[in-house]
This record gives C-alpha cells, sequence and structure tokens, in this order.
C-alpha cells in the first residue's frame, strides 16, 4: 500500500471528472434497470447504493482495493453501482500488484454470477454473464496497457537519471585525473627550476671566494630560474583556476632549451641527440618530461658530475630516451618522480626502466612508439 499523499491540481481535477463520469453513469444504469422484475425496496437499496459508490470514489487513491471489494458487493444487487465498480477495478489495475488485481476481477466474476440471479433480467443468463464479463475484461485490458505504458516511462525516467549521474560521475573522474596530471606538471616544471635554485644557491654558500662576477653570474641564474619557477606557478594556479586541459605544455623541439638551462646550472650534459622528423606531441612531452626529470636527479644528487643524454629515433623504429650520470651514495628520495614517469609511459604504450648499472651510474632509459 502506497503512502497517502495530498492531491495536487492536476488530481482534483481527474477526481472531479471521475465522480461526474461514475454519477452520470450510475443514473443511466439504474435507469435501464428500473423496470426488472424486483421489490421497490432493492430498488431503493440499488440506487443508494450507486450513490455511496460514487462518493466513495473520492477515497480511491487510498483504499482501492477495499472499495473495488466493496463494490464487487454492491454489484450483486445494483446496477447504480455497475460505473463506480469499473472505476475501481482500473484504478486497482493499474496502481496495485497483479496479484491483487486478479483476486478483485475474480469477485467481480462472482459478483456478475450472482447478479444474473437476482435482478432476473429478461435476457438469457448467458447473455447477462457473458456481456457483463467482456466489459471487465476490456476494462482490466485497458488499465493493464496504461499501467505498462506508465512503467515503461518510470524506466526510461530512470535510465535517462542514471545516464546523467554516470555522466556527471565520469566528467569528475575526468577532472580528477586531469587534477592529478596538473599535479605531475607542478612536479616535473618547478622540480625542475627548484633545482637550479639549489644548486647555485649551495655553490655561493660554499664558495666564499668567489669573484664578485661569479656571484654576479651566480645571483642572475638564481633571480631568472626564481622568475621562471613563479611564472610556471602563476599559470598552474591559473589553468586550476580555468577549465581543466589549459596548461601550457612543453614540446619535444624544447629539449635543446632544457639541456642548455642545466648546463647554464654547471652541470656538464652530454646531449646525443638524432631524432630526424615529426614526432607526435603527446610523445615528444613525455620524452621532454623523461630528459627533464633524469636532469632534474641529477641536479639534486650528483651535482656537478657529467650527464649523458641519449635521444634516437625515427619514424616506425620509435624513440630511445636515456640519461646516465654517477649514481649518488646515498639514496635518491621517495621515487614520485620515477613513478610517475613510468605512468606517463605506459599512458603511450611504451616503456620506461631505471636503476644501477654494472658501472656504477644511475641509469634512466625509456622506448616510446613513434608511429612510421
Amino acid at each position: 500500500m502506497t503512502t497517502p499523499h495530498r492531491r495536487s491540481r492536476r488530481d482534483w481535477v481527474v477526481d472531479t471528472f471521475v465522480f461526474i463520469a461514475a454519477l452520470l453513469g450510475s443514473l443511466l444504469l439504474y435507469d435501464a434497470g428500473d423496470h426488472d422484475p424486483i421489490s421497490s425496496g432493492l430498488l431503493a437499496l440499488d440506487f443508494v447504493s450507486g450513490i455511496v459508490l460514487c462518493c466513495a470514489l473520492w477515497f480511491r487513491r487510498r483504499w482501492p482495493v477495499q472499495l473495488a471489494i466493496a463494490g464487487a458487493l454492491m454489484t450483486t444487487y445494483s446496477d447504480a453501482a455497475g460505473a463506480a465498480t469499473l472505476i475501481l477495478v482500473m484504478t486497482v489495475t493499474i496502481h496495485r500488484p497483479l496479484r491483487a488485481t486478479f483476486w478483485v476481477f475474480v469477485a467481480n466474476i462472482v459478483s456478475i454470477v450472482i447478479y444474473a440471479e437476482v435482478r432476473q433480467k429478461p435476457e438469457p443468463w448467458g447473455v447477462t454473464i457473458g456481456f457483463s464479463l467482456a466489459i471487465y475484461a476490456a476494462v482490466v485490458g485497458w488499465a493493464l496497457y496504461i499501467r505498462s505504458r506508465r512503467q515503461l516511462l518510470q524506466t526510461l525516467r530512470d535510465r535517462a537519471d542514471r545516464a546523467e549521474t554516470v555522466a556527471k560521475l565520469q566528467a569528475q573522474q575526468a577532472q580528477l585525473r586531469a587534477r592529478e596530471e596538473i599535479a605531475r606538471e607542478m612536479h616535473d616544471v618547478l622540480g625542475h627550476r627548484l633545482s637550479l635554485l639549489s644548486v647555485h644557491a649551495g655553490a655561493l654558500a660554499y664558495r666564499p671566494d668567489a669573484s664578485a662576477e661569479e656571484v654576479g653570474g651566480a645571483a642572475e641564474i638564481i633571480r631568472a630560474s626564481a622568475h621562471q619557477a613563479l611564472q610556471d606557478l602563476r599559470e598552474v594556479i591559473g589553468v586550476l583556476r580555468a577549465p581543466v586541459g589549459e596548461l601550457p605544455q612543453p614540446t619535444f623541439a624544447d629539449l635543446p632549451i632544457l639541456v642548455e638551462d642545466s648546463r647554464k646550472a654547471g652541470l656538464p650534459v652530454e646531449l646525443d641527440f638524432d631524432a630526424p622528423g615529426i614526432l607526435p606531441d603527446h610523445v615528444g612531452r613525455t620524452a621532454y618530461r623523461i630528459v627533464q626529470e633524469g636532469l632534474t636527479n641529477a641536479l639534486k644528487h650528483a651535482p656537478g658530475e657529467p650527464v649523458r643524454i641519449r635521444v634516437i629515433g625515427a619514424p616506425g623504429n620509435g624513440l630511445e630516451v636515456e640519461v646516465v650520470n654517477p649514481a649518488p651514495q646515498r639514496g635518491t628520495g621517495d621515487g614520485q618522480g620515477l613513478r610517475g614517469l613510468t605512468e606517463r609511459a605506459a599512458l603511450v604504450d611504451g616503456r620506461l626502466e631505471h636503476g644501477r648499472t654494472d658501472a656504477g651510474d644511475f641509469r634512466l632509459a625509456a622506448w616510446l612508439p613513434w608511429p612510421a
């Protein structure tokens, strides 16, 4: 049983129309059965029962099954109750489980048989029952169609709601993935700039005998790196405030500039670059980040030590990226950047490996696909 609710304006309009239709139908049926060979007392009870059941229709939303059973009882002797009973049967069929519909239908079939005996119609007994049964079957069939159509519409609405919810969740997940990507960009970009700052600041601290020219040059590099780091941070914060996906991305062509910046920071870098052709943007960015991470780690953990970079490839053969530098004697941090690089390489269907070599160097190497 559903919880009763307040009638809406539409409910009031529908209930009023149903009451008037049932009342008119009851009066017509009563007038048609006025000449049956029954007592005047039963005829009066017929009229009163029809009016009472029509008035009870105002409560059909709350007690449809109970009123339908009461209607079945009244139609054993009353013509006037017939119209209201049909409406109640329809209400049960539309709004209640099919089991309740079945038992209400059976009760009305029994009432039809009793009605044929009580009213003593001039038509043959079988005609009276068959005609009444056909009317009830038509009403139940129509109500089942309305029920199935409403269920179909509700199912479609539920599917639309679920689809909208799934779309929202997917959009949120996409935003989260984009935010994670931006966080990695922050680590790569700012980590490299801050490493340059740390190297030159450390040089000033451990070289008190440096000439004024050397101090000025180091200070200029620190100033430029700090300014660039601030600009990068502003760009990242701007992207976090703006729509996702607007973070300025480095390109494969920026690799020589990256290497030159590291050389200015005092890191001896040997670059072996042989990659003619146009590299896909997403693969080029990954290669750039791998070299950048290798240089950053070298600046942090092996400052001043030589770094060998090899970037070789061709369309159809793939791109090989390798960064080798002397391995530090102590730990190299938490490895968060290297884990991020491994994920980057996997996203472009490449592979990445890192670790100590037999010669005691630290090697960061990757193979990235380069379609023909």
